[in-house]
């Protein structure tokens, strides 16, 4: 077989793969065809206009339409509607995530056994805003303490004291915040593949993934614990 033909049956094969389990997330959420399809419209214009330039040259409506394969006219349709992308919410999620990794990593914020201790919210050195400011920079403790309050992270104390309930920012009072998670940790990691296709031979980002077939039935409800 034609390695153009076998490269484009196989990158055919893997996005069907990945497909499945999105459309089932937006079936599940409401989300039409036609809805999917605009956004998807919208993603080519926009990779193509700001990543696929030639050198020298400025990016053009007819190359774009070229390169996506939509016509010039709905190239200028999509260009002419584009918003600016939505970076709040994935700097809040990155943030809140650096700050829980640091209350749970750092021998500073943990006590003895290695378990995260309950933290004073100004007090001394040994503080929630010192965490915050360790591990999220110009963020406002208070805005922080909000954020993983909300999203049922931590919890306050009768004494004041701010406890971790959660060893990871995975929100448990939003469906929402959930959902944008999925944008941001699918999207981080499709990237790492394909810069790792691009240039993984010479500046290779991480990527692993973890598979054992033989856990032992007694010992699944100890590893889910551990896990957790």
């Amino acid at each position: 077989m034609d390695t153009t033909v076998k490269q484009t049956q196989t990158l055919s094969e893997a996005v069907n793969r990945l497909l499945r389990p999105l459309i089932r997330v937006l079936l599940r959420n409401g989300m039409s065809f036609t809805a999917f399809s605009d956004l998807a419209k919208q993603v080519y214009v926009e990779v193509g206009m700001q990543e696929f330039e030639i050198p020298g040259k400025k990016q053009t409506i007819s190359r774009v339409s070229i390169l996506s394969g939509l016509s010039r006219k709905e190239v200028q349709r999509v260009v002419g509607q584009r918003g600016p992308a939505n970076a709040e919410t994935h700097a809040r999620y990155n943030r809140a995530a650096r700050v829980i990794a640091g209350w749970v990593r750092d021998r500073d914020f943990t006590d003895a056994t290695g378990n995260p201790v309950a933290l004073g919210q100004e007090d001394g050195s040994i503080s929630f805003s010192q965490l915050v400011k360790r591990y999220s920079g110009d963020v406002p403790a208070r805005a922080m303490l909000d954020e993983l309050l909300r999203v049922g992270a931590v919890e306050r104390l009768d004494d004041g004291r701010i406890r971790l309930l959660a060893r990871a920012y995975i929100p448990r009072t939003s469906d929402l915040d959930k959902l944008e998670i999925l944008g941001a940790d699918v999207s981080d990691l499709i990237y790492t593949i394909d810069h790792n296709l691009q240039r993984g031979a010479a500046d290779p980002l991480f990527q692993r993934k973890v598979m054992y077939d033989n856990l032992p039935a007694e010992a699944i409800g100890e590893f889910r614990a551990l896990s957790t």
